[in-house]
């Protein structure tokens, strides 16, 4: 039987869901639907497949802890693989990445499937099936795209115009209200899902024929990128130079391999808080609701509270999300538009598009309760057995005080255990490091004193996780 080998697209930002997606956090890692991240739910979905290999991640470089802590939850046995891209270049260099990776230990008729992070799919069964299909043509030589059987005029979507013998006709940018009408009354388009399935011989021949240069590049951070721990990092240098194209573009559009799968797997791309409303389970007024809220007269809404009380009154139609440090209100019609208040603080240089109050690092993650200009104060959890870089401040003091669990202080010269309710006082310019020795999470509260707070203000000597910045 064909082996598959899964990769998994997760470089996304996902501004429509802001605040709750961050550049930071991305849509992919959050718990949208239920106990487990987009993530986690794709990673899941393929480790079902029959003759599956172990699954390869294709990363940006700021999310690679999360999504490796993310991995290690699912405690699947079979080790997924994490790609890094130094830097953003679209799906098709993402894509050729993974390609000539796979391209070092596989045969080169393996058969890679390749799908997004942050999709939605509910027919597992059929996504099953479509998948055995897929890897059928892929293994003729096709290059496969799966195309979603509409269930309205949806015009958030591309479509895939299908022809004969599963033959890709034309590929649609998305349409108008009145042209998606008219591709549901034909029978013969679909939703463009994004996901795909060929050989490593046959995308090599074809990207060699359309987009060599790319090919080129990618092939060569490949060859040049290095082994770093539990992940492998792509050259910075070559990715640089390679030029930026989604895998539509560069390929799909211009080649004559194309398939389609059609498909009805209860699918979205969960693009916008009305996708997600849609997709979600309603309660007898039509809202869904997350969190501490409370509702009345409240209908056709959804609701989410992630860190207090949100409270309603006579809305209908309505978009409300809370979190620690902004709230969204807006009509659910108005969903599409998150995008544009993302792009107003990008240029404002608020920070509120990149990171949440509470930031996760590989030990653990740290909360800001207060900033100021002088000073700030953090809660910090660390993992059982997990430290800190040994580092040093030049321009800020730090003071921390136990919460609970034991912590193992480094402090200038001096090693020493913290208990409960104890403290110490670390002056800039000293080195000075943090571990949990013990088997349940540690908390602390660290108050900072000085003239600048910024986290770029940290020299490291020795780190766990091989970072440098």
């Amino acid at each position: 039987m064909q082996k598959i080998q899964p990769v998994i697209l997760a470089g996304g930002t996902g501004s429509r869901l802001w605040p709750l997606s961050r550049e930071l956090y991305p849509k992919q890692l959050l718990q949208l639907i239920d106990e487990t991240s987009l993530l986690q739910t794709t990673i899941l979905r393929v480790s079902q497949l029959a003759e599956v290999l172990p699954t390869l991640l294709v990363v940006g470089e700021e999310h690679r802890f999360i999504t490796r802590s993310q991995v290690d939850a699912l405690d699947l046995g079979n080790d997924c693989q994490i790609l890094l891209e130094p830097i953003g270049r679209n799906t098709a260099p993402a894509v050729c990445g993974a390609v000539e990776y796979c391209a070092i230990e596989q045969d080169e008729e393996t058969i890679l499937l390749v799908l997004p992070a942050d999709h939605l799919i509910l027919r597992q069964e059929a996504f099953r099936e479509a998948v055995a299909k897929a890897v059928l043509l892929a293994a003729e030589g096709k290059i496969v795209t799966f195309g979603i059987e509409p269930q309205h005029p949806e015009t958030g979507y591309g479509y895939i115009e299908e022809g004969e013998k599963s033959s890709v006709r034309s590929f649609r940018e998305k349409p108008d209200l009145e042209t998606a009408k008219s591709y549901l009354s034909k029978g013969n388009y679909f939703w463009n899902s994004g996901m795909f399935a060929f050989s490593i011989k046959t995308f090599r021949q074809e990207m060699e024929r359309l987009a060599p240069e790319m090919l080129s590049c990618m092939r060569e951070a490949v060859l040049l990128g290095r082994r770093d721990r539990n992940f492998f990092r792509l050259d910075l240098g070559a990715m640089s130079r390679c030029p930026s194209d989604s895998i539509d573009y560069a390929l799909m559009e211009k080649t004559d391999r194309a398939s389609v799968v059609a498909a009805d797997l209860d699918w979205s791309d969960i693009g916008s808080w009305h996708a997600l409303w849609e997709v979600s389970a309603k309660d007898e007024n039509g809202n869904v609701s997350q969190g501490d809220v409370l509702m009345e007269d409240t209908k056709n809404c959804l609701i989410r509270s992630e860190d207090t009380l949100v409270a309603t009154v006579g809305l209908e139609d309505t978009l409300v999300v809370e979190t620690a440090d902004a709230v969204l209100v807006a009509p659910l019609s108005r969903a599409q538009d998150v995008k544009r208040i993302v792009t107003r603080l990008k240029k404002s240089g608020r920070g509120e598009f990149k990171i949440h109050r509470t930031v996760h690092r590989p030990w653990g993650s740290y909360t800001v309760l207060e900033l100021q200009p002088r000073y700030q104060i953090k809660r910090i959890s660390v993992k059982p057995g997990a430290k800190l870089s040994l580092q040093m401040h030049h321009h800020r003091h730090e003071h921390w005080v136990m919460v609970s669990g034991t912590a193992r202080i480094t402090n200038g010269e001096e090693v020493f255990l913290l208990h409960e309710n104890q403290s110490t006082y670390i002056p800039a310019g000293v080195k000075h490091r943090l571990e949990n020795p013990g088997v349940m999470e540690m908390e602390l509260i660290e108050v900072q004193n000085g003239s600048y707070l910024g986290e770029d203000d940290i020299v490291r000597f020795d780190d766990d996780y091989g970072r440098q910045e």
